[in-house]
């Protein structure tokens, strides 16, 4: 019977990957589990996947070259998530396994924690709990309304598209810029960089991590913004430069910020700038709820049931080199509806 290895510790399993989807992964194959309390190294992984054929991954677990080297039995690695980055598929495809990457699935979780900091944000909620937490009374300050405000989006893919119609049910005005993005909501206008950073009251970062967006929102950014204007970074952290966004906020260039990503480990907010005051920052739970979780994991599951059935699954990046899929499983050239990762 085929073997699988699922990298998640107890605690992310339990955060993503649903006891439905674990279920009907045993039904398919011999399920081994990650017993420790932590993600594995490569030396760990190595001598728990042993002897799988499958191995299906958690985000955080590095799949670097001599991973695939050390393990001749394995045939497919399964990511539950769609960043693959920390996945070398340049040597799973040198050795024939297949990669396979999960959809999003947190277009609406992520969009409502967006929605939910923009209000934060602009009422000062968290601040005045955060008083009364620590047996003080707040300073009653003025609110703003998100209605007829303009909200500026940074990268239209798969959240953009569902935050600018959760916006636009706010009646808020949204402009986006994505220099790749063409088909958009009705009231939602495409506008350059410099015009949704300059004009905008709200700018969301949702670009994706690429070598062109390092450093997207820098100095010159911060400094474009409108001084009663916030920013929101629902991304990844190396879209920002920590110094000058601190610096944006010390001289109250910006009026402060939500953050759920940032450069610290597993895209977790750096936590001096999460202490800032005029900060708000979650540990990367942005897309962390059962529905989204589960989604991603119900993925692995269907590309497993694909794989055993010799069916090419969806989500495949290597097909044309995965040879030990191939031979294992016998893929038949159906090949499934393709997967939208925008």
């Amino acid at each position: 019977m085929t073997k699988i290895f699922l990298t998640h510790s107890p605690q992310t399993l339990e955060n993503y990957y649903s006891q439905r989807a674990l279920d009907q992964l045993r039904e398919c194959a011999t399920v081994k589990l990650n017993t420790t309390h932590r993600p594995l190294d490569v030396d760990e992984l190595v001598e728990a996947a042993h002897g799988c054929q499958i191995i299906v991954s958690s985000r955080e677990t590095a799949a670097p070259a001599h991973l695939f080297e050390r393990l001749p039995d394995l045939v497919a690695f399964c990511r539950v998530a769609v960043d693959i980055r920390n996945v070398d598929v340049e040597a799973a495809s040198a050795h024939g396994v297949l990669v396979t990457r999960a959809t999003p699935g947190f277009d609406t979780s992520v969009s409502e924690w967006v929605v939910g900091v923009m209000i934060d944000l602009s009422r000062g909620l968290s601040r005045a709990a955060a008083g009364y937490w620590q047996g003080k009374i707040p300073e009653i300050t003025m609110g703003r309304e998100l209605r007829g405000s303009t909200l500026g989006i940074v990268g239209y893919g798969f959240i953009g598209k569902r935050l600018a119609v959760m916006a636009r049910a706010f009646d808020m005005n949204v402009i986006v810029s994505d220099p790749f993005a063409s088909d958009f909501e009705e009231g939602v206008r495409q506008a350059s960089f410099d015009e949704v950073v300059s004009t905008s009251d709200y700018v969301v970062c949702l670009a994706p991590a690429t070598p062109e967006t390092v450093n997207l929102f820098g100095r010159a950014a911060f400094q474009a913004m409108q001084p009663h204007a916030f920013f929101i970074n629902a991304s990844r952290g190396e879209l920002v430069d920590e110094q000058a966004l601190v610096d944006a906020l010390d001289q109250r260039i910006i009026a402060g910020c939500a953050l759920d990503v940032g450069r610290a480990e597993d895209q977790m907010p750096t936590p001096e700038i999460a202490a800032h005051p005029k900060v708000i920052a979650n540990p990367h739970i942005g897309g962390l709820t059962p529905q989204a979780s589960e989604h991603q994991a119900m993925d692995t599951v269907r590309q497993v049931q694909a794989l055993l059935a010799g069916n090419v699954p969806s989500g495949a990046v290597n097909l044309e080199n995965s040879n030990r899929a191939s031979r294992l499983f016998g893929l038949n050239s159906h090949l499934s509806p393709e997967l939208s990762y925008e």
